[in-house]
């Protein structure tokens, strides 16, 4: 579904949080200046985006002195990754009222969704033609359906859609990084730091990417699509269908890439030390219980789980 034209992309609030993030907390270089100045330029939402969000980072910065300092304070002790900024500009923003007053202005329609998920929540809807979807953690979609067509849109996060191919309308879906129509499809979207993940089960997807030309996508193949429409086959660690029975299920991956994964699915910071983050965890998890992923993890590797607080936990060597 078209954006209106004056209000940013999800993806492109996501950049702008992102470089609000590193223009805060990074130390001052011009070589980061300069990209930032060419990020600005790029497109005109983006600047449109940058002026919603910085209004956002200034109200954040009236904030109790005490609170703001105690959390920077913990976070450069901590030597927190950019992630853990991100989530702390989302709890600070929660905790002083600011977000519901900003949605509008910073363009998020995932505040407004038909359907969405918290942080550990999955949920399985049906639309009214037949057909299953299951939203995972902290996603959101909206669903619309037209005498001519069949409508899903990602707004944020990651859902599996198994389409009712008896009926005869085609099925469109929209993201911010590449559109696609199906008609019997069974596919998996997932939004991520390198744009979108697309993998397919069953039938055909015809996928339209942003400056390249249309593809079609069979079942078993798994894409990453750029942000700039550019392709490639996705070599991953894990099964990306696992989540939609409850599971975790990793092959030889790299323990940094493992606890990214897993605080997806927990509320608060989950960090792992730079000197474990290459050791392999492999298995099936289940996602219900994250507490008992962190002790089967302490249990196998040679690692320590230390929690600052319940919402704050470091991986370290043991």
């Amino acid at each position: 579904m078209p954006m209106p034209e004056r209000i940013p992309a999800q993806a492109q609030v996501d950049q702008a949080i992102d470089w609000l993030v590193k223009l805060r907390f990074d130390e001052p270089c011009p070589r980061r200046e300069q990209q930032f100045q060419q990020w600005l330029a790029s497109h005109p939402h983006n600047a449109l985006a940058w002026q919603r969000v910085n209004h956002l980072g200034e109200e954040l910065a009236v904030l109790p002195g005490a609170l703001s300092r105690r959390t920077l304070e913990g976070s450069r002790s901590l030597r927190s990754s950019r992630r853990d900024h991100l989530k702390l500009l989302g709890v600070l923003a929660v905790g002083s009222g600011l977000l519901w007053g900003a949605r509008e202005p910073l363009g998020l329609p995932a505040l407004l969704a038909d359907s969405s998920t918290a942080t550990g929540e999955r949920r399985g809807l049906q639309g009214s033609d037949g057909s299953r979807l299951l939203l995972n953690t902290d996603s959101a979609i909206d669903l619309r359906y037209s005498p001519d067509q069949r409508l899903l849109t990602l707004l944020r996060g990651e859902v599996s859609l198994d389409s009712n191919g008896d009926d005869t309308r085609p099925f469109h879906i929209d993201t911010a990084i590449a559109d696609m129509d199906t008609h019997n499809g069974q596919l998996l979207l997932r939004e991520n730091d390198q744009g979108l993940l697309l993998a397919v089960r069953r039938g055909e997807v015809t996928l339209f990417p942003s400056s390249a030309t249309p593809r079609r996508v069979l079942p078993g193949e798994i894409l990453q699509v750029s942000a700039d429409g550019q392709l490639q086959l996705a070599h991953l660690h894990g099964d990306p269908w696992a989540w939609t029975d409850g599971v975790l299920s990793v092959q030889q991956m790299p323990l940094g890439e493992f606890v990214n994964e897993l605080s997806r699915y927990r509320p608060g910071v989950l960090r792992c030390a730079p000197e474990v983050a290459g050791l392999k965890v492999s298995g099936t998890f289940q996602l219900g219980d994250s507490e008992q992923i962190l002790r089967l993890l302490a249990r196998s590797l040679p690692v320590r789980i230390d929690y600052r607080t319940r919402y704050w936990v470091s991986i370290g060597a043991a």
